[in-house]
This record gives C-alpha cells, structure tokens and sequence, in this order.
C-alpha cells in the first residue's frame, strides 16, 4: 500500500490547515491509521488515530481540542484538520496505516508510511 500525505504549508499562529491522506494499491478500509509529526532534532511524535470504522479517536495531549482526525466513509481518506495553529506545531506530518482496526500511539502499531508533509506555523 502507498500513502500520499498532502495539504501542508506555511500559515500564521491561530490560522487552520487540512491535511489528507490517500491509499492506494491496497485497501486499508478495515486497518486504522494515524498521523505523526516530526519536528527537527527531535523524535517522531504520536499526533492522532482513527479506528477503521471511524467511530474511535485518539489524540496526544499536546493536540487535543484543537485538531481532528476524520476518514471519508469509503475509507480511503484520512484528514486531519488542524485549527488553533501554534509555531510548535511546525513539523513533518506523516499518516500510517496501522497493523490492525485499532491504532495506537506507539510507531510500532504501523507498517504502512507516507512521504510526509511540512507544516510550517509562524509567529
């Protein structure tokens, strides 16, 4: 399966962003999936989940309240939009395809990755 991450750019502090992510080769309709981010000089971070059938969310603290996880009811389409941007939310955003119907928070519970978008947020 492929993963394409699309929708990153620069905006300015308190504006909004909407990431996608889109499959393809291989359905992952009945998988979860998440998004990460990654800031320079420091670890790849747990942003968001969704189940496969988008009834359970997860966030990390540090996004929660302000950014939401979705999926297309085809399944195919993750988003994740972004509102209340902050400049520490300036990273790389990567969406995952988790192992099973569940995601979790750890990098391990996913085996499909996409190229990754930059999220810039100035002050």
């Amino acid at each position: 399966v492929q993963l394409q991450a699309s929708g990153g750019g620069l905006v300015q502090a308190g504006g909004s962003l909407r990431l996608s992510c889109a499959a393809s080769g291989r359905t992952l309709s009945n998988n979860a999936m998440g998004w990460f981010r990654q800031a320079p000089g420091q670890e790849r971070e747990f942003v968001a989940s969704i189940s496969w059938d988008g009834a359970f969310t997860n966030y990390g603290e540090s996004v929660k309240g302000r950014f939401t996880v979705s999926r297309e009811k085809a399944k195919t389409t993750v988003y994740l939009q972004m509102n209340s941007l902050k400049p520490e939310d300036t990273a790389v955003y990567y969406c995952a395809g988790a192992r099973g119907s569940f995601g979790g928070t750890s990098q391990s519970s996913y085996t499909s990755w996409g190229q990754g978008t930059q999220v810039t947020v100035s002050s």
